[in-house]
């Protein structure tokens, strides 16, 4: 019985480790070029997904879920 229960804890904890190390969020803040202010309302989209946001009043955006293939 404890043999089973060992084997059924590890593959369970090795799920678990390959489930959150597929996806990440990905954080950031978007200024101009011009004079290194905030850009409001910006759209930041992640390449070959559908997953995108906007930025907010300080130029800071947040986007959950993106997959670990994700570069850019």
């Amino acid at each position: 019985m404890k043999r089973k229960l060992m084997f059924f804890m590890t593959f369970l904890f090795i799920g678990i480790g390959l489930m959150t190390a597929q996806t990440s969020g990905v954080t950031g803040l978007v200024t101009s070029e011009e004079d290194g202010q905030p850009v409001v309302g910006a759209s930041v989209l992640v390449n070959g997904t559908s997953l995108g946001t906007i930025t907010d009043i300080d130029g800071k955006f947040t986007i959950n879920n993106v997959p670990s293939s994700s570069k850019t």
